[in-house]
């Protein structure tokens, strides 16, 4: 027995090595003599190849050996993955790569509070002239990222998380799909709304077989399957109680929509893009009645003029345009999707406020816009003709989102990633300012955003300025990011982990509720730590963060214990 298992094992060996000999050969005699698409095998044909397979690693491989250069430091990553599961957060010794050059310092107070005498009351209200204001219960909102560059999946587990933990999320310019909606709870007796299709026994069959031998994820997808037969099949949502699969009815009369946000869903920003997705009719125009539909499932609109790494329109590779994304957003299946450069009705700033007054009047709601800051004089330009408007009683943003130029996307073009936008607080810093010039500060609420991690982060931010921030790559990685930066869909860049991809077979490995609790857990380990900075401030409240409680270092060592000073200095303000 055991001599034949021996000899059935060295002949297969022999075998193998044989074949492996003779590939090579082929191999070689390919790249050396066939092949012309690639000199440097025809110079060493095989052993060049592992310069290929080298630099196919060196992007996913990049994090685990090479020092943090792009964030403070490799402990702010870790950081978020330890919140992100919930875990004790501390560091023993010292951090593993300590803060170098310059950097902003909080001033902590000589009677610090204990943690219980901070108040749990994080909340920010938006909007408080409109008719529907919304009160945010959290200042940390996740940035646009849209159902198209993220997963389905994905997008799932973001309204799961902040359901559980109360935070805003900006659906990005795809606009709101029935993702979104996920953890809606429908009332099968008012859902004229709904395109409801119920089970069947058989169907009930499939789920409850599927769901023993194999899980719940499978068990869905097969429900879906026998009810539906479509290539839309993944834009209804199965909920669990009823069992009926659903999906918005947009051509439903506009008095069949619920008259309040669902309680059920996450707060929702809708954002608005030069595409109009969501919101577009068949023209591709501006559609009034679709919008104030779509805002009976959100809370407040943001138009993006532009954001930090992709001042142009968004662009989604054609693999990532799948049959719902097509669905979605009313264009065609398997195409590249370029949105264009320019809002459609920012043509010019008067036109584009008059807009924004539009909407405001369609949907009783605030309504702001995301912008890009590269030159504090435009920004004086803009400002002071808000003023004007404010004085003639004509409509002006509610807020505005500041995008660092340090943002990041899944497709941006390189020229444009770092070398257009100032970084987060210089931004933020030119825009307060400007607002509190003319007198403006009071109308309208800022959201900052670009590289914010950690407590600290949002803590320095919200001193400088902001009444809110957006996260967007720290919310990707509590959502099982592992920044191996293949996220655009293009070629073989495909999110390895189901995350930022339309990749059925990467998106089959997502594990939807168990990430949806991890993204909760990072947004509460977020306030929880804001609570730890405020207590040392000695502030019982969000509210009482200013300037004044910051401190910066700069490179030479230089300190300034008024960052006004150091601001007007280094901006020539």
């Amino acid at each position: 027995m055991l001599d034949g298992v021996w000899n059935f094992l060295s002949e297969f060996t022999e075998f193998f090595l044989s074949a492996l000999f003779l590939a090579l050969i082929a191999l070689y005699i390919y790249d050396r003599f066939v092949q012309r698409r690639h000199q440097l095998l025809i110079n060493y044909p095989i052993i060049g190849r592992f310069r290929y397979l080298f630099e196919a690693a060196r992007e996913p491989l990049r994090q685990y050996f090479a020092e943090e250069t792009f964030y403070e430091s490799r402990d702010k990553i870790d950081w978020v993955y330890t919140a992100a599961k919930d875990k004790p957060n501390y560091k023993s010794f010292s951090v593993a790569q300590p803060f170098s050059g310059s950097r902003f310092i909080v001033k902590h107070s000589v009677n610090v509070k204990n943690e219980d005498e901070v108040s749990d009351d994080f909340s920010v209200t938006f909007g408080e002239k409109r008719e529907i204001p919304f009160v945010a219960k959290s200042p940390i909102v996740r940035s646009a990222m849209s159902d198209g560059s993220l997963s389905p999946e994905a997008i799932r587990a973001f309204s799961i998380g902040a359901s559980l933990s109360d935070f805003p999320v900006n659906t990005g310019e795809g606009g709101l799909t029935s993702n979104h909606l996920y953890t809606l709870q429908p009332d099968l007796e008012n859902s004229e709304y709904l395109d409801i299709i119920p089970g069947t026994p058989f169907a009930e069959f499939v789920f409850n077989l599927t769901e023993k031998l194999v899980n719940r994820t499978y068990a869905i997808k097969a429900y879906r399957k026998v009810l539906l037969h479509s290539k839309t099949e993944n834009t209804y949502i199965y909920d669990k109680k009823t069992h009926v699969l659903f999906r918005v009815k947009w051509d439903a009369p506009l008095d069949a929509f619920p008259k309040e946000v669902p309680e059920s869903i996450p707060d929702i920003v809708f954002q608005m893009s030069s595409g109009l997705y969501g919101v577009r009719d068949e023209e591709g125009k501006f559609d009034e009645q679709r919008y104030e539909k779509v805002m009976r499932f959100c809370r407040i609109t943001e138009i993006k003029i532009a954001q930090g790494a992709k001042q142009t329109g968004g662009k989604l590779a054609g693999s990532k345009v799948s049959a719902d994304i097509a669905y979605y957003r009313g264009v065609e299946e398997g195409k590249d999707l370029f949105s264009p450069n320019r809002f459609p009705y920012a043509d010019t700033t008067v036109h584009l406020l008059d807009f924004v007054g539009k909407l405001q009047e369609i949907s009783k709601k605030p309504v702001g816009m995301k912008i890009v800051i590269s030159d504090a004089n435009v920004v004086d330009e803009v400002v002071a003709a808000a003023a004007k408007r404010k004085e003639a009683g004509l409509p002006l943003p509610d807020f505005l989102s500041v995008d660092s130029g340090e943002g990041g996307s899944a497709t941006a073009p390189l020229e444009l990633m770092e070398s257009v936008g100032l970084t987060t607080r210089n931004a933020l810093y030119v825009l307060d300012t400007t607002l509190r010039k003319y007198g403006l500060r009071e109308d309208i609420k800022i959201i900052a955003s670009g590289k914010i991690l950690t407590p600290d982060d949002v803590i320095i931010t919200m001193s400088m300025g902001a009444d809110a921030v957006g996260i967007a790559r720290g919310f990707m990685m509590s959502g099982g990011c592992i920044r191996a930066r293949l996220c655009s869909g293009y070629g073989s860049h495909q999110c390895p982990v189901g995350l930022a991809t339309q990749d059925p077979k990467k998106r089959a490995s997502y594990i939807v509720v168990r990430k949806g609790h991890e993204i909760a857990n990072y947004h509460t380990n977020l306030l929880k730590g804001m609570k730890t900075m405020l207590a040392i401030m000695g502030f019982d409240h969000i509210s009482q963060l200013s300037k004044k409680n910051l401190t910066y270092k700069n490179t030479s060592g230089e300190i300034y214990f008024d960052i006004d000073k150091y601001f007007k200095k280094k901006l020539h303000l």
